[in-house]
């Protein structure tokens, strides 16, 4: 395992933008005096023309990015998750989200591996958020080549997007020759019959991990990968739910308003079977190393099957 490549998805946000610069030259990137640590410094190193920095002003950013949007750029706008998705929220809302213009939210140092930052920076609602806002396209990447996926599919997407991205450094899961990614279509990663794994985000590491695990002691489950969780996959969902009869969810993020929220809508509707959602569960995080913290709320492989193993039991 030493030799898998690890790759922080702020840092494929930031070369995806710089990347993408020169075939979109509409785009613009907008940053609130972080672009250090959300990366888009990798962007304004390159275009400095096309980068601003809006200052410690996130509900005002989203405004310029409005008034940018509606004179024909696509605006890349960056911040913390607790700040584009929290702090401004009613921006985002009213000047993005009910025009439906054309931006986009780069959200970085989601979810508690943003570590040693603590609660306050900790960002777990932020998908609860961003998918009550009608027409908001919600992403959340795996790896590193999905990240870049994303950033190319939401500019090539007419409307607002909010794609999360994380602080930690994570495995490269999607580096095969067959992947293809398109907004509002998940993946399945690994094929099972005795329960269904639904994952987004980092989670998908782990659930891979935690795949491999029971499946040494007789469990075979099916893990699915949900970078978009909306519109989300129903299809792919409801197909393995029906299969499986079993399902379970994995986020790094609240189990309320999250992916495990929107797995049981759809399954709900179209077919009710027992879900089990993981994720943090209804507390704040705390202080400490990306890798402690996971552990400690189950959000890695060893937490994740032992959460399964109940559950199936």
């Amino acid at each position: 395992m030493a030799d898998v490549k690890k790759i922080a998805t702020r840092e494929s946000y930031g070369n995806a933008l710089k990347d993408l610069a020169e075939e979109f030259p509409q785009l613009v990137v907008l940053d609130a005096d972080l672009a250090a640590a959300t990366k888009t410094g990798i962007f304004k190193k390159a275009y400095p023309d096309r980068h601003i920095d809006c200052g410690i002003a996130e509900s005002n950013m989203m405004g310029v990015a409005a008034g940018l949007s509606l004179t024909g750029k696509i605006p890349f706008v960056s911040s913390f998750a607790m700040f584009a998705a929290g702090r401004a929220f009613e921006q985002v809302r009213n000047s993005i989200g009910y025009p439906h213009l054309n931006v986009k939210i780069g959200a970085t140092h989601a979810g508690i591996t943003v570590g040693e930052d603590g609660a306050s920076h900790q960002c777990n609602e932020d998908i609860a958020l961003m998918r009550t806002i009608p027409g908001m396209v919600v992403m959340c990447p795996s790896d590193d080549v999905e990240a870049k996926a994303a950033v190319r599919a939401a500019l090539e997407h007419e409307g607002p997007v909010y794609i999360r991205f994380g602080r930690a450094a994570v495995p490269v899961i999607n580096d095969k020759p067959d992947y293809k990614f398109e907004i509002g279509k998940g993946t399945v990663v690994r094929e099972g019959k005795d329960v269904t794994i639904v994952a987004t985000g980092i989670m998908v590491d782990s659930a891979l991990g935690a795949a491999e695990m029971l499946a040494s002691e007789g469990t075979d489950a099916e893990v699915i990968n949900i970078c978009t969780i909306k519109p989300i996959d129903r299809d792919i969902i409801v197909k393995s739910a029906q299969k499986t009869g079993k399902v379970v969810t994995c986020e790094e993020h609240s189990v309320i308003g999250g992916l495990g929220s929107a797995v049981c809508e759809v399954l709900a509707e179209e077919c009710p079977v027992r879900v089990k959602r993981i994720g943090m569960q209804d507390v704040f995080g705390e202080s400490g190393s990306a890798s402690d913290l996971v552990h400690k709320y189950g959000l890695d492989a060893e937490g994740v099957a032992a959460s399964i193993r109940e559950f199936v039991k």
